[in-house]
Formats: structure tokens, C-alpha cells, sequence
């Protein structure tokens, strides 16, 4: 059950963010600015690639890094193939997970290793394997961790994890806000400096401005019925997510919503691209998650049974209205079956600031839900 009165009640929400979701949210843009400003440092902007890499390796633990890679590999398109290295081991901690290069893997290639904890021993044994095979090293980490060692070590690029003071004492949450782009701003300058996709310093500082307005927008002092990610939460506290989306910078965003959901409120969500997601999801529509399936129940006992699960129509688009689009057929579908859509597009921007929008949007309806949530 989600508390609807503690979203408009500041005080409260603060108390019951132990883990200072709210916090990184609201902080993002200054994160983005601090990464920036650490790359510089690490010399990211003195680098002389002598051309793109043949392909780009990513590796690191968690949702963080799987995000990570997601959306550079959006962002790079086909000027060079994005790989995200999984990890194996027998448990998801750190000690447990080994990342092994592929065969094919050698000295045109650019391995990136984005992790916010640095203490993994599998990135070390990554970061050396990578050096006998040749392959150039570039790895964001917390300072000071054994990963940076190791990186120095084996003749890498180490650039330090933006960081604030409350991370020393909160463990992170790998979907947390602030850890998304204290681990992809550097990347994202390096990636420009090697050609492989658009991100000068500009453009940077365009999405740490964007972010800023996004938490005037979106903060905690702000009233429900004018904060766009209170609604999306409220909206979504008793539904089972579809998340739709349109254009090539959305798939990404929707599937960092998906994962934000799980970890930090528990939600489960699903999620698609148009036009796919009509076929998709079409079945479920029809079936028991319609509303039309099973109507509210006038006697039903609203303290002991809870509402019966319906979906919820969540459509991610970043492109504006017009022109070739499915968001029509997708209205249609959802409200043939008696299922509501919650709909979010972005302000005009170049694509880094419109895909920072939908992130920042979501991330905070995602932590707004984690903490008005009642078990």
C-alpha cells in the first residue's frame, strides 16, 4: 500500500529515506558536474586516441553497470559495438563475481570498467588480463580501492567516482541516482574523446543543468498535483508497470525504470518497445491485469483483502508528438481493454538532456514509491 499523505509531507519523507534516495535524486546534476570535473583531472580531455576502438568491453557488478552500458551503447549506435562483459560466481557479492574477456578480445579493443565499489578481486584479475592481451584500460571506481591499484598497476586510466559525504555511511544501492552518473559522466567524456559518440563538455554541463530543473520540478517540497513523478508513483502504487517506450533514447530509460522499481521499492514492472509491446503485451491486456476483468467489489473488506492487481500503461517517449509514431495504436490498445496510460516526454534538448530527463523523472517516482510504500 503506498501512504499517499506522506508524498506531500517533506519532513517525513526525509526521515524515511535512510538510504538518501531523495537525496542522490536532487544531487544528480551537481554529481554530473563533480564527474565531469574528475575526468578532466585524470587527463580524460588531454587523451590522443589514434582512432575508435574496434569494440568497447564493459564490465562491472549490478544494475549500475548494466545501465551503464545500456546506455553508452544507445548513445554509440553502430560506430563501435558496446559489449557488457556478465559476471560469473555463486553469489551476487563482490568476492564471489569473475569477468573473463572474450577470445577475440586484443589490442584495438577499450575495456571500461565502471563499478562504485572498487573492491571487487575479479575486476582487479580483469584489469591485468586486459593488459596482457593488449587491450586498453579505463576504469570508474571510489578512490583509494584496490581496483585503483590494480589499474595504475597494469598501465590503465583511473578516473575516481564522484562522491558525496553521506556515501561513506549509507551502503549504495547499484540503481541509486547519484551512482548512475557519477559512473557514466566519465565515460561519457572519455567516449567523446575517442569518437565514438557526441558528448562534448557543453553537452555535459546541459544535462547536469537539465537535472537541476528536473529536481525543482520533481522535489520534495513540490505538491503532488504539479510533481510529475509524485503522480507517476501514486499512479502506480496498486498496478503492475507496462513500460512502454518510443525512440532509441527511451529504451534505455524504461529499462533503467524497471530495474530502479525492483531494487529500491520492490515493484515488479515489465517492460517493452514500440511497436513490439502491442503484440507483447496484448495477451495481458486481455487477460486478468485488465481492469474490465475484475471490477472493484463494493463489499470487499478494503482493510484485510487488498485491490486486485492491474496493469497500468507507463509510456516512455523522446521525441515530441508528430511525424511516424505508435503512441496512438497505443493509446487505443490500453483503453480498448479499460487500462490507464501515464505518459512522459521531455522537453526539447539535444539527446543527452532529453534521455537525463526520462531518467531523472522516473528515478524519482521510483524512489518517491520506495518510501511511501507501506508492507
Amino acid at each position: 500500500m503506498l501512504d499517499e499523505s506522506l508524498l506531500d509531507a517533506p519532513e517525513a519523507l526525509a526521515e524515511a529515506d535512510r538510504r538518501a534516495l531523495l537525496r542522490g535524486a536532487a544531487e544528480a546534476g551537481a554529481r554530473v558536474r563533480t564527474a565531469a570535473r574528475h575526468a578532466t583531472e585524470a587527463g580524460v580531455h588531454d587523451l590522443k586516441p589514434d582512432g575508435r576502438p574496434r569494440a568497447i568491453l564493459i564490465a562491472g557488478p549490478g544494475a549500475a553497470a548494466i545501465c551503464v552500458a545500456d546506455l553508452l551503447g544507445t548513445l554509440a549506435g553502430a560506430t563501435s559495438p558496446v559489449t557488457r562483459l556478465a559476471p560469473t560466481g555463486v553469489a551476487p557479492a563482490g568476492g564471489a563475481l569473475r569477468w573473463e574477456l572474450p577470445g577475440w578480445a586484443g589490442s584495438v579493443d577499450l575495456l571500461l570498467i565502471a563499478t562504485p565499489d572498487g573492491t571487487e578481486p575479479g575486476l582487479s584479475l580483469l584489469a591485468e588480463q586486459a593488459y596482457r592481451r593488449g587491450c586498453t584500460v579505463v576504469a570508474v571506481g571510489p578512490a583509494g580501492s584496490p581496483l585503483t591499484e590494480a589499474v595504475h598497476n597494469n598501465h590503465g586510466l583511473f578516473v575516481p567516482m564522484a562522491t558525496a559525504p553521506y556515501d561513506e555511511d549509507i551502503p549504495l544501492a547499484a540503481s541509486a541516482p547519484g551512482v548512475l552518473w557519477a559512473l557514466l559522466t566519465p565515460l561519457l567524456a572519455l567516449l567523446d574523446r575517442t569518437g565514438v559518440l557526441a558528448a562534448p563538455p557543453d553537452a555535459v554541463q546541459n544535462v547536469a543543468d537539465r537535472l537541476d530543473h528536473i529536481a525543482e520540478r520533481c522535489g520534495p517540497a513540490v505538491a503532488t498535483y504539479s510533481n510529475p513523478a509524485k503522480t507517476l508513483a501514486a499512479e502506480l502504487a496498486d498496478a503492475l508497470p507496462l513500460i512502454w517506450t518510443e525512440g532509441v533514447s527511451a529504451g534505455p530509460a524504461g529499462r533503467r525504470f524497471a530495474a530502479a522499481l525492483a531494487e529500491l521499492s520492490g515493484h515488479p514492472s515489465l517492460v517493452a518497445e514500440l511497436p513490439e509491446a502491442l503484440s507483447a503485451h496484448s495477451a495481458l491486456l486481455a487477460g486478468r491485469l485488465a481492469a474490465s476483468a475484475d471490477p472493484e467489489d463494493f463489499f470487499r473488506d478494503r482493510v484485510e483483502e487488498p485491490a486486485a492487481l492491474h496493469a497500468r500503461v507507463v509510456l516512455l517517449r523522446d521525441r515530441p508528438i508528430g511525424g511516424l509514431t505508435a503512441a496512438p495504436a497505443a493509446r487505443d490498445l490500453a483503453l480498448s481493454h479499460d487500462t490507464p496510460i501515464s505518459e512522459l516526454e521531455p522537453e526539447p534538448g539535444g539527446e543527452l538532456e532529453t534521455l537525463a530527463e526520462l531518467i531523472a523523472v522516473t528515478d524519482f517516482a521510483a524512489v518517491y514509491l520506495a518510501l511511501a510504500s507501506r508492507a
